[in-house]
């Protein structure tokens, strides 16, 4: 693929900030961690990589927005582009040595999310879409799968965790999806496991709960590779906090299984 100026810009700064987060994970016992809530941690090395991010970003576009995990919301001068920053999803992954964990920065642009770039670095995977441009992991094109039937699908999922709530819905839902399905997963980095229905290695997804760093890219990304990306809390994608998608069947067949989930 012909990389664009600005998928230049987020593909160069991702790399930058993978250089010290790859570091970190190869000295993940010595990695100082803070509690930031009930199974919720972060650790210096999110805080490193987001402000590597921030630094690169805003050097090669000044004015834009963010909206980042680490440090909430930054207004720009320019109030059409808003940059979404997760510098590390997956972070109980990495903090346990497990290479299931990404960078994941998309652009949003007069309320609309046209380019997203998620770096699974453990496995030198960058997956990047711009709006119009296509799905590519590395230098090949992502589709969606070709699957119809859903017991041949593979769906994944987010688990709410341990002070998230929402536990009792999530059960009821698991409950609805796995006897429609070929069996379910739960791999603990919504970004990542997005740009894997983007690839065709899972079907569709599902997972209440999240923000828009978490699944900004992945909604580029499964969109130009032919997917559909969609919420499930009636909100508009740019604001929305509970997301599905995935090929247009298994999308259609997810969300009936899941508005037969009830309390």
């Amino acid at each position: 693929m012909i990389r664009s100026p600005l998928m230049t810009v987020m593909t160069d700064a991702v790399m930058k900030a993978s250089r010290s987060l790859k570091r970190d994970f190869g000295e993940v016992e010595n990695l100082q961690v803070l509690a930031k809530g009930p199974g919720d941690f972060v650790s210096k090395a999110d805080h490193k990589a987001e402000e590597i991010l921030r630094e690169a970003l805003q050097k090669a576009r000044p004015g834009y927005g963010f909206v980042m995990e680490e440090s909430g919301v930054v207004h720009g001068t320019d109030e059409s582009n808003r940059w979404h920053i997760d510098p590390l999803d997956g972070t109980h992954n990495f903090l346990r040595g497990i290479p299931h964990w990404n960078i994941s920065v998309a652009l949003e642009r007069d309320n609309q999310f046209i380019a997203g770039v998620v770096y699974d670095a453990a496995k030198d995977e960058m997956f990047m879409a711009e709006k119009g441009k296509g799905a590519y992991v590395n230098n090949r094109r992502l589709r969606v799968s070709g699957r119809n039937e859903p017991t041949e699908m593979l769906i994944g999922t987010g688990i709410p965790h341990i002070g998230k709530g929402g536990h009792g819905q999530f059960l009821r839902e698991l409950a609805a999806v796995m006897p429609r399905f070929a069996n379910v997963r739960r791999m603990g980095s919504a970004a990542l496991d997005i740009a894997y229905v983007a690839a065709g290695r899972l079907d569709g997804y599902w997972e209440r709960g999240l923000n828009t760093w978490d699944f900004a890219a992945g909604a580029v990304l499964i969109r130009e590779a032919g997917g559909t990306f969609g919420t499930l809390d009636g909100k508009q994608v740019t604001s929305a906090r509970d997301i599905i998608c995935g090929n247009e069947a298994a999308e259609r067949a997810l969300s009936a299984a899941l508005k037969t989930a009830t309390a």
